[in-house]
């Protein structure tokens, strides 16, 4: 059978287009608060959380959940042998409840982290730190949304 160059390439272009099909995935839209637990407990273990030490400034009131600012700080001395570890943060709402992790050291300086976040939706924003000692420290934050982000349509 003689193979023509139009028919070699109508047949290397169907190859070519059959893998470009993207692979879809379903996950839900919106993090449950079971979810949010499920995300802390993979950080902490089965390790108590203790509230205090960490101080989340966030806006409580935010326009556009496309760009919220967010700093995260921990009362600690940052020595070399009291330090933070590390601050998790993670959120009641979004696709993925772990917005981020920051590992830290006793070089850092402060214990602080300032980044922006996406914001699906009115939600609970919650940091979590860790500190050289294995302790975990928590504080949460209720954030409420005017015009939301992390939204996928679906048509």
């Amino acid at each position: 059978m003689s193979t023509t160059r139009r028919h070699f390439l109508r047949l290397t272009g169907g190859i070519t287009a059959a893998g470009t099909i993207p692979i879809v995935t379903l996950r839900p839209l919106e993090a449950t608060p079971t979810m949010l637990n499920t995300a802390i407990r993979d950080v902490v273990g089965e390790a108590q959380v203790h509230t205090g030490r960490v101080k989340l400034d966030i806006p409580p009131l935010v326009e556009n959940g496309n760009t919220v600012p967010i700093t995260v700080s921990v009362a600690s001395p940052m020595t070399a042998t009291d330090y933070v570890k590390s601050i998790h943060v993670f959120n009641e709402k979004n696709p993925q409840p772990n917005i981020g992790n920051f590992h830290l050291g006793p070089s850092s300086g402060r214990a602080r982290v300032s980044t922006r976040i996406r914001l699906a939706d009115t939600q609970k924003v919650v940091a979590i730190a860790r500190l050289s000692d294995d302790t975990f420290w928590q504080v949460a934050a209720d954030v409420v949304v005017t015009l939301a982000a992390c939204t996928e349509e679906m048509n």
